[in-house]
């Protein structure tokens, strides 16, 4: 199920200067993000973005998630 969400991630270097979307819109991830972190409910977020689905905000989250998830080498 993971991977079918986060082919809803897209990215092109022609769109949004190559950085992460959402299926192709003009919506960032960061926007959702950020949206999140101002303290907006998933449902407030659906609301304000009426092209987004449920499926896209947890698509954000796992995006997010696995791009944090890195080794961190001390020296």
């Amino acid at each position: 199920m993971s991977e079918n969400l986060l082919k809803r991630i897209t990215v092109n270097p022609e769109q949004c200067g190559g950085r992460p979307c959402i299926r192709g819109m003009r919506i960032r991830v960061i926007d959702v993000l950020d949206l999140f972190a101002a303290g907006l409910s998933s449902e407030q977020i659906l609301e304000e973005l009426p092209d987004l689905e449920m499926d896209d905000l947890r698509a954000v989250h796992l995006y997010a998630a696995r791009r944090l998830d890195h080794p961190v080498i001390a020296a």
